[in-house]
């Protein structure tokens, strides 16, 4: 199957975010997904991307929005505007709100109360849900097993979901100890990981680093909302890919652990997403040894390529410590960081001026913790 896998660039500073788009070849022509919209200039770069590469009347067979961040959804509203797009899936956070309502800490909550709730804590969201059914594109949510077009949906699963909602930073307080007593209570309160990573972001020193000596630690926390990212592997025949837009330990975790359930082999994998631009919040050894394959030794080339979503200009994304992590597991690192990069088929057009740098070389001096 003809495939082509394109990461836009998104941002400048700290202003991060995805913004994918994939076409691949099916029995009845070509498709075109887009994976996450990035920021509003990202909605208005993917609609002139798809119109100028793939025809002005191109339509968005799928769209996923793979989490509520801002920086991964807003510019999907431009896309719902100004294309047509016959599937659109997120996670409509109010809609489960009959579960939820178990899972907060106060009991006073209604299902009606918590849904409005929620639905007004997540404008971009509930707009994009309503620009969808304006032009009559069909809703559904990505949970574990789910096709979306040659992807499979690995993480979350439903109930998975629903437990990190009470989590987010912007839902009402969980009811701390039954999340606890349910085994999904990721150990941090609202707000406290976003708050050590602008922190630490703003503090580096520097280590060095060697190939068998690697500094990267298990246990990294990341925000619920991270976890609940759509997690999914495509199959396109001779390449698999892996995205995996701000997922986290946990939720990559559970990736791997559904995918042979699934009849997935994620050895096959050519092409993996670094999560949430670079973080070293959001993966471990033990995690990537799964993913991306154990460590190999020093110049035996590169079996598969990651690629990571960064601002332009942004110091302290994607950390050179999670780039050596991919690297010393034979994946060849890629960034953008204000360029596009295009993972593909040999039989896709070729784009004229289009430049694939060699793969990042292995950093001596990474990030101390602090």
């Amino acid at each position: 199957m003809h495939f082509e896998v394109e990461f836009l660039p998104v941002g400048d500073a700290s202003r991060a975010g995805d913004a994918i788009i994939i076409r691949y070849e099916s029995p009845y022509g070509y498709r075109i997904m887009v994976v996450d919209g990035g920021t509003d200039d990202s909605g208005a770069a993917i609609v002139a991307h798809i119109r100028a590469f793939y025809g002005a009347d191109s339509i968005v067979s799928d769209i996923v929005s793979t989490h509520p961040d801002t920086d991964h959804s807003c510019g999907l509203r431009t896309v719902l505007k100004e294309l047509p797009v016959e599937r659109l899936w997120v996670h409509g956070l109010w809609h489960h709100a009959a579960d939820l309502v178990p899972l907060f800490e106060d009991g006073r909550w209604t299902e009606a109360g918590l849904a409005k709730a929620i639905k007004g804590a997540y404008p971009v969201i509930a707009e994009l849900m309503d620009l969808a059914a304006a032009q009559g594109t069909a809703i559904h949510e990505p949970f574990t097993g789910a096709a979306i077009g040659p992807f499979t949906v690995l993480s979350p699963n439903r109930v998975t979901y629903q437990h990190l909602v009470p989590q987010f930073r912007k839902t009402p307080d969980p009811d701390t100890e039954l999340l606890k007593a349910r085994g999904i209570w990721l150990g941090a309160p609202k707000g406290v990981v976003a708050a050590l990573e602008a922190l630490f972001g703003s503090l580096t020193s520097w280590v060095p680093e060697s190939w068998w000596g690697e500094r990267l630690k298990e246990g990294g926390v990341t925000a619920a909302e991270n976890e609940s990212s759509v997690v999914m592997v495509a199959d396109f025949g001779t390449s698999m890919v892996l995205l995996t837009a701000d997922a986290g330990v946990n939720a990559l975790t559970w990736a791997a652990d559904a995918a042979p359930q699934l009849g997935i082999d994620l050895s096959r994998i050519e092409m993996i997403q670094i999560p949430h631009h670079g973080s070293r919040r959001n993966v471990s050894p033990s995690v990537l040894d799964r993913l991306v394959g154990p460590v190999v030794a020093p110049g035996q080339g590169f079996h598969k390529i990651a690629v990571v979503s960064a601002p332009k200009d942004d110091s302290s994304h994607p950390r050179k410590m999670v780039l050596n992590a991919f690297t010393r597991r034979g994946a060849g690192v890629q960034k953008t960081q204000g360029i596009r990069f295009r993972f593909h088929s040999g039989g896709m057009p070729f784009r004229a001026n289009e430049n694939v740098p060699p793969p990042l070389a292995f950093f001596d001096q990474v990030e101390d913790y602090g």
